[in-house]
């Protein structure tokens, strides 16, 4: 049995969240939920946008599914991934039928630094002329992550890494960045692993001129949230965008799509991203054949595309959406 979090959040997390156990709930596979409060809704009711409580929580857990947070999002997940140490954000940008992508054979994975960079909190002040931020890189946490991206590609067939950065104008932090990748590359050379470069600028041109360029794309913080959501635009949206975030003992997973408060409540919310979300904790927990069969199942219902949202260009609710992908499995 797996014990995990839930987190469903404000807005739309709520409901995606419901669609995504409905889903899980059709597996053979014993998961114990245990739910936690966080986020603004959570902040009005207890003063905390993130509960020690629920940070306990998560941190016990074999893994956590999270919604979505509202203006608190800094103080909720920001917070989760660096006191649970998260450091590697996965964003799969996928082509998948039934959808508004605008290539129908992207199979990208973006690893995203997540500790450090201009994330992190309490690097931020104001000053007598406006205000300043400091980026910070380090040795250690950059190299962890370019790692990270040479064996998720190794483990997964992949025969490019491509790192993502601006050395030629951030000498220090971002050459700091390109020295390491090409460091840890040498390591990867005789397992037919190659290692590419491109500035930031250029690549969020070529992700729509040349998105076949691309196999695994490992970048800081920053960059990566950036090219995420513009991948997210390739494949047909945020709805469609699901993440992880892993750490050495914990794992969360999450959509990349926000609470979005214009639809909270109206039962229309996409809840793709959610259920592929839960697909990628799967994956983590070693259920790869589980993981193929939500994945297939989701892939079945986009093609009949009968039984989806209207963002789809469907009349189905979030969950006849999420009951579909269930009776698909």
């Amino acid at each position: 049995m797996y014990k995990i979090a839930v987190v469903p959040g404000d807005g739309i997390g709520k409901e995606v969240m419901e669609a995504a156990i409905n889903v899980l709930d059709g597996l053979d596979i014993d998961f114990e939920y245990e739910y936690g409060l966080a986020g603004d809704e959570c902040l009005e009711k207890t003063g905390k946008a993130l509960p020690d409580e629920t940070l306990e929580l998560v941190k016990n857990s074999d893994a956590c599914l999270f919604g979505a947070a509202e203006e608190s999002a800094a103080d909720v997940i920001v917070k989760l991934r660096q006191s649970l140490k998260l450091f590697a954000n996965l964003r799969p940008v996928k082509s998948y039928p039934g959808t508004k992508a605008l290539f129908d054979d992207l199979d990208i994975m973006i690893v995203r630094e997540n500790t450090e960079g201009m994330y992190i909190t309490g690097e931020e002040e104001y000053t007598d002329e406006g205000a300043i931020a400091r980026r910070i890189i380090t040795r250690k946490a950059e190299e962890r992550i370019i790692r990270y991206a040479f064996e998720y590609a190794k483990n997964n067939n992949k025969t490019q890494v491509t790192g993502v950065h601006k050395a030629n104008v951030l000498k220090k932090t971002d050459g700091l960045f390109k020295k390491i990748l090409y460091e840890v590359a040498e390591e990867y050379k005789n397992q037919g692993i190659e290692t590419n470069d491109f500035y930031i600028d250029a690549t969020s041109m070529y992700l729509i001129t040349q998105s076949n360029k691309f196999q695994v794309i490992v970048t800081t913080n920053l960059y990566g949230d950036i090219l995420s959501d513009e991948g997210a635009g390739l494949v047909g949206g945020l709805g469609l965008i699901p993440s992880a975030n892993i750490g050495e003992n914990n794992a969360l997973f999450e959509p990349v799509h926000g609470s979005a408060p214009d639809i909270a409540g109206q039962g229309i919310a996409n809840p793709i991203a959610m259920i592929l979300s839960a697909k990628m904790m799967l994956d983590y927990l070693g259920e790869q054949e589980a993981a193929t069969k939500v994945e297939n199942a989701i892939l079945k219902v986009l093609k009949e595309g009968k039984d989806v949202t209207g963002d789809l260009g469907g009349n189905a609710s979030t969950m006849e959406m999420s009951e579909a992908i269930k009776n698909a499995l």
